[in-house]
């Protein structure tokens, strides 16, 4: 289980390969919300919405990073939107 105390307002997320998928904005339940600047505005001209990682995709706190156990294109197909 990863110690949820050590993630911060303002880190990287990262996938399992490195790669960017967010900046957390904050943790909510058992959640972390990612800010809206990481999301693009949708094809219908709606504005960015906040996006959702589950903690349990959470591999680890490291390095001023949240390191997520699966890759970017496995998490985009697991974030929810609000």
């Amino acid at each position: 289980m990863v110690d949820t105390t050590k993630i911060a307002e303002h880190m990287e997320v990262v996938d399992s390969d490195g790669v960017h998928v967010g900046t957390v904005d904050h943790l909510d339940g058992d959640r972390i919300k990612l800010t809206k600047q990481d999301s693009p505005q949708t094809e219908d001209g709606q504005g960015a919405k906040h996006h959702y990682i589950s903690i349990g995709l959470v591999a680890g706190v490291d390095d001023g990073k949240v390191w997520l156990s699966a890759n970017a294109d496995n998490v985009t197909s697991l974030e929810e939107t609000e």
